[in-house]
């Protein structure tokens, strides 16, 4: 397991009208989000790999769709570095993921539909007023990445 990232299994509560899940709670983690996200991958799609400098983000796959999550340490000096953890998240296994910052981070849709996943990452999107550098490092631009998702 990568130091610093959470994996919180997500339970769903169901009856006759569908179901609900409790995907945060303030009083379990220290993390704080500021703002939220959904986002739909097309079945095959690959997002990233990508890192941050400073932000964490916060996934929630409940579906529908299901993805391959790929995760490495990227943080020199830490152990297993540079190691890859991968888990099927998603409708088949609803996970709430933490990213820390320094860990790469990208995802497949391995199902036969798109997936769909909230983020809840601790910074804004270029800051306010949209005004920063986005805090990101493409690793899936560089031909000779070491991270690499199949």
């Amino acid at each position: 397991m990568i130091e610093g990232v959470i994996i919180k299994p997500l339970e769903r509560f169901s009856d006759e009208r569908g179901w609900l899940c409790e995907a945060w709670r303030n009083d379990e983690s220290d993390f704080q989000p500021s703002m939220a996200y959904v986002s739909k991958t097309e079945p095959g799609a690959v997002r990233g790999p990508h890192e941050h400098k400073e932000q964490s983000d916060c996934f929630i796959f409940t579906g529908p769709g299901n993805f391959c999550m790929y995760l490495w340490e990227n943080r020199q000096g830490r152990l297993g570095y540079r190691q890859l953890e991968t888990m099927e998240v998603g409708e088949d296994n609803p996970c709430m993921i933490v990213v820390p910052p320094g860990v790469v981070h990208g995802y497949k849709c391995i199902s036969k539909e798109p997936g769909y996943y909230v983020n809840l990452p601790n910074q804004l999107y270029k800051g306010e007023g949209k005004q920063d550098a986005i805090d990101e490092i493409r690793w899936e631009k560089g031909l000779d990445s070491p991270f690499k998702i199949g």
